[in-house]
């Protein structure tokens, strides 16, 4: 055995503590509004290269996948105006700053599709568009579940129908889906999760 196989190699998680960050050399707001923000940050990145990078801030959000006790899945539908279309999706919404995830996720449910959940687990925990979006955005399983009676927003017209495995796998092949993060979590699901 050689000296490279006997050292410890380190995981991914412990080789993002160590990697350098840019250096911000100057920010200036751009714009605030409710939902998100957009910064302009001067930077001197870990590479020396110094650039100028537009970002979009966002608290964050959370993504639930529902699972009934019969193995259905809970999904939406909604139009989303930046598509012109309508999607059927997993429950999501923005996470207030001062939530953590599960309370985000519990009531997002709740609003947008009535239902109530025992347990939520954190499964996935991304950045849906790092390059020039701050948002992260957790995918949680919520299961436990009893119905009740749904509490959108003013602008949310919702409808809520539950699917079989079997269908959500035909939707993902022949492209019925097409919102990034329940693709993302339906596919992590059916992988590693059930």
């Amino acid at each position: 055995m050689n000296g490279r196989d006997k050292r410890k190699k380190k995981g991914a998680g412990e080789a993002a503590k160590t990697e350098k960050t840019a250096k911000i050399l100057g920010s200036e707001v751009i714009y605030d509004g409710p939902v998100f923000g957009l910064r302009r940050d001067e930077v001197l990145e870990p590479s020396g290269v110094r650039a100028t990078r537009e970002v979009i801030t966002h608290p964050g959000s959370v993504v639930v996948l529902p699972v009934l006790a019969n193995g259905k899945i809970v999904m939406i539908r909604q139009y989303r105006h930046a598509t012109r279309q309508y999607l059927w999706e997993l429950v999501a919404g923005r996470k207030e700053p001062e939530e953590t995830p599960e309370q985000g996720a519990a009531r997002e449910l709740l609003e947008e599709t009535g239902y109530r959940a025992k347990r939520f687990k954190v499964f996935l925990d991304v950045f849906p568009t790092p390059g020039f979006l701050e948002e992260r955005m957790w995918l949680l399983l919520a299961e436990g579940l009893t119905a009740g009676e749904a509490q959108p927003e003013d602008d949310e017209k919702i409808e809520v129908r539950a699917y079989r495995l079997k269908e959500l796998q035909q939707m993902l092949k022949k492209g019925e889906l097409r919102d990034a993060k329940s693709i993302a979590g339906i596919l992590y699901y059916l992988t590693f999760l059930r």
